[in-house]
């Protein structure tokens, strides 16, 4: 039975997407205590526009309110020139801030477990898109997991044409990761109840 519950976010917009093929795999070889669900609204959210802080759009609001009903966060990123999708870095921008004055409102990845992860097509893998996501998660005080990596490089051998995982290595660093998550999540409820 699901104890945790986790929002899972691709970073990519294509339908064929690895990343989200990614999330997919994850859902498949998820430990029996977490219930991943792959957020899919990523192209309904606008541009950042702080002028909308205090009256967010819907979709918006929406974002929020799953992170913040969420016990952690799965993130699965392509790399786009050396970085972070605009789409991707644009929902964190709108999940990050406050909509009323900072001493009152607190951002919903404030101390959430985050757990990153990337394929793409190229020796490389996400490797600059991941280390910008965890500069990003510091800034807004994120519990990020910090091993294993899950680098998938060279992604299309990796991957099936229907999707699914057919690297044996591939799944276990995805496990790896998810245990990690996992623990981490256990974790961070035990400091909230101790103080």
């Amino acid at each position: 039975m699901s104890e945790f519950s986790v929002l899972a976010i691709s970073g990519s917009l294509r339908d064929a997407s690895y990343n989200s093929a990614l999330i997919r795999a994850a859902q498949r070889v998820a430990p029996a205590e977490l219930r991943i669900e792959q957020y899919t609204r990523l192209a309904e959210i606008p541009p950042f526009n702080q002028e909308l802080e205090e009256q967010p759009p819907a979709t918006v609001v929406d974002l929020r309110e799953r992170i913040a009903a969420a016990d952690a966060l799965l993130i699965a990123t392509p790399e786009y020139n050396y970085g972070v999708p605009g789409v991707l870095k644009n929902a964190l921008d709108w999940a990050s801030r406050p909509t009323f004055p900072v001493s009152v409102w607190v951002s919903p990845l404030a101390h959430k477990p985050v757990a990153i992860a990337g394929a793409a097509p190229t020796g490389m893998g996400s490797v600059r898109a991941q280390l910008q996501l965890r500069q990003l998660f510091l800034c807004t005080d994120s519990a990020v997991v910090a091993k294993p990596e899950v680098i998938i490089t060279n992604a299309q051998e990796k991957f099936s044409a229907d999707g699914t995982i057919k690297d044996e290595t591939t799944e276990t660093m995805l496990r790896g990761l998810l245990d990690a998550l996992t623990a981490k999540i256990r974790a961070t409820r035990l400091a909230t109840t101790a103080n």
